[in-house]
C-alpha cells in the first residue's frame, strides 16, 4: 500500500516575499484611493505623505515609541514572572487554583481603562503606573497557559516518575515544566501584543507628556491639533512595534521548541 508523502511547506523566502508582497499591494491600493478619489491629506492623507511625516518627526516619534516599548516590555517582563509563579501554585494545589483562577478571570475582563485612574493616583511614579497597568492586561494567558500546559502532562510518563519515587519538585522540573514550554511560548506571544496594548491604553488615560511621552500621547496631540498624517505615522509604529514583539516571540519560540516539539517542525 503506497503512502502519500507529505508536502513540504513554503520556502523561507516565500514566507517573507508572501507578506512583504501583501504589504506592498495594500500600500498601492492605498495610494490609488487616495489619488484616485482625491482625500485630502487631513482626511487621509497618502502613503507617501506618511513617510514624509514620519521622516521630518523621527527623532520625536523614536523618543516616544521607546518610552511605549520600555513601559511594554517591563509590563510583559512583569507578566511573565508573576503569571508563571501563580501558575506553579495553581498545579500544586486543585483546592487553590479553584479559589483563585476566578480572580485572574476577573482581572482579564476588567477594562484597563476602568482601573487606570486609580492606579495612576495611587502610584506617584508615572512608568510605574503605567507598567502596572499594562501588566494587568498581559497577565491572564501567562496563567492561563502556563497551568494548562504544567496539567498537560503524559499520563505514562506520570505513572513512570512516580514508579521511580520522583519527588515533587523532580516531577515539576523534568517532567511538567518540558510540557507546559509550548504552552507557555503560545501565551508569550499573545502577552507580547496585550503589553503593548496595555501600554497605549494606559498611556491614553495618563496623558503623560514631556520626555516620558509615549506614541499614544503623541496620537492624542496630532488628533488635538488636527494633524492626521502624524497620528497615521505614530500608528504605523504602533503597529510595526506588535509585528515586531510577535516576531522575536515567536524567533523565541522556534529557538527552544524546533529540536524537538512538533508545533515548530516543519519541511522547509
Amino acid at each position: 500500500m503506497s503512502g502519500t508523502v507529505p508536502s513540504a511547506g513554503p520556502s523561507r523566502v516565500a514566507r517573507v516575499a508572501a507578506p512583504v508582497g501583501v504589504a506592498l499591494a495594500l500600500l498601492a491600493l492605498w495610494h490609488g484611493a487616495v489619488l484616485w478619489f482625491e482625500w485630502p491629506p487631513y482626511l487621509v492623507p497618502s502613503p507617501l505623505r506618511v513617510a514624509e511625516v514620519l521622516g521630518q518627526n523621527a527623532a520625536m516619534l523614536g523618543l516616544a515609541l521607546a518610552n511605549t516599548m520600555q513601559v511594554a516590555l517591563l509590563a510583559l517582563a512583569a507578566a511573565v514572572l508573576l503569571g508563571t509563579a501563580i501558575a506553579f501554585v495553581f498545579v500544586q494545589s486543585r483546592s487553590v487554583e479553584t479559589a483563585l483562577f476566578p480572580y485572574a478571570v476577573l482581572l482579564q475582563v476588567t477594562p484597563v481603562v476602568s482601573i487606570a485612574p486609580l492606579v495612576i493616583i495611587w502610584v506617584k511614579d508615572p512608568t510605574a503606573s503605567l507598567v502596572i497597568c499594562a501588566t494587568v492586561v498581559a497577565l491572564f494567558p501567562i496563567v492561563a497557559n502556563t497551568t494548562l500546559g504544567l496539567r498537560s502532562v503524559d499520563p505514562g510518563l506520570l505513572a513512570l516518575f512516580r514508579l521511580q519515587r520522583a519527588s515533587r519538585w523532580q516531577l515539576l522540573w523534568r517532567l511538567r515544566v518540558p510540557s507546559a514550554l509550548p504552552y507557555f511560548l503560545a501565551g508569550l506571544r499573545i502577552s507580547a501584543g496585550l503589553a503593548l496594548i496595555g501600554a497605549v491604553v494606559a498611556e491614553f488615560v495618563a496623558g503623560t507628556g514631556g520626555t516620558a511621552s509615549g506614541l499614544a500621547y503623541r496620537i492624542l496631540m496630532a488628533g488635538y491639533q488636527l494633524d492626521v498624517p502624524l497620528m497615521f505615522a505614530a500608528l504605523f509604529l504602533v503597529a510595526l512595534a506588535g509585528v515586531a514583539l510577535f516576531a522575536a516571540t515567536s524567533l523565541l519560540s522556534r529557538w527552544l521548541l524546533g529540536g524537538w516539539h512538533e508545533s515548530e517542525t516543519r519541511l522547509d
